[in-house]
């Protein structure tokens, strides 16, 4: 089976009391068994992101699980913002998910926010059962203003009259994700707009969720979270990223679980996961080489 062959499941599952959406990615049939991948999106995006990724390692014999964040995408927006729209949060959401799925071991791929979850998760809920972690430009310290510029557009998303008008958004403010060709700006859009009630079209997530860094302003301080975690770690850093910048990619080389940093060239915040150089690296990690 080619890997374009392969299609997802989409699911839903009630965790913490929320209804979680998630897109799992069975592996081709004939392909030897590898395990189970958890991978997770960005602050402001939906596991579909996660797409081409998740076809790669699929083929390859992964299960790969891709949810979408409680406020984003198709899953439920939180009824208490203040509450549930933080990191503590998450990870119980996370661990309910894999509960209920019976997944006992794992790996973590985490994108941005993702892979803050994942920091969380294998330090805390999901100690001792994710064996392997994949920070995508994202670390236990993030650069001030790149926060305040997420927090700019995440909280007060646009909204535009055509598809193709919030294609043309989406464009611009992910330039930094690097080269994605046609059809996949096509399917971040498609796979992550909402229509409002006066026929706009908007970022197909709840704008409260940026309150986490009102509410929660410590959140993403996470050198002793990250100074505790005893599994394996990869970070990419996109060279021109202005949220993991490169003195903190090099503290994690030195610090904790010792993580090995490529640099991607060509992109910003954040590697789209999405070519056959960031495949290919996230695979071999995720194998053990």
């Amino acid at each position: 089976m080619t890997s374009a062959a392969i299609q997802p499941s989409s699911r839903y599952l009630t965790c913490e009391g929320r209804e979680l959406h998630f897109m799992d990615w069975a592996p081709a049939v004939g392909a030897p068994a590898q395990g189970v991948v958890v991978a997770w999106h960005g602050l402001a995006r939906t596991g579909r992101d996660m797409d081409p990724l998740a076809r790669h390692l699929a083929a390859l014999g992964w299960r790969v699980i891709c949810p979408d964040t409680i406020g984003r995408g198709l899953s439920q927006w939180s009824p208490s913002p203040r509450d549930e729209y933080c990191l503590a949060f998450y990870q119980r959401l996370a661990r309910s998910l894999l509960d209920q799925l019976q997944i006992e071991r794992c790996h973590w791929v985490g994108t941005s926010m993702g892979g803050a979850i994942g920091m969380v998760c294998a330090d805390g809920a999901l100690r001792g059962r994710i064996q392997r972690l994949v920070l995508n430009d994202i670390g236990p310290q993030l650069a001030g203003p790149a926060i305040d510029r997420i927090r700019a557009y995440a909280g007060n998303p646009s909204a535009f009259a055509t598809i193709g008008e919030l294609e043309q958004y989406f464009r611009t403010v992910y330039r930094p994700y690097g080269y994605l060709p046609d059809e996949q700006w096509r399917l971040l859009t498609e796979s992550s707009m909402r229509r409002l009630p006066d026929g706009r079209v908007t970022p197909h997530y709840d704008p409260a969720m940026a309150q986490q860094f009102t509410h929660h302003p410590n959140d993403y301080d996470l050198w002793e979270v990250y100074d505790r975690i005893d599994v394996p770690v990869l970070c990419l850093r996109g060279i021109d990223s202005d949220l993991l910048l490169a003195d903190t990619a090099e503290a994690m080389r030195d610090r904790g679980p010792r993580a090995l940093v490529v640099t991607i060239d060509g992109c910003g915040h954040a590697p789209a996961l999405n070519v056959p150089d960031q495949l290919e690296l996230v695979q071999r990690f995720l194998a053990g080489g």
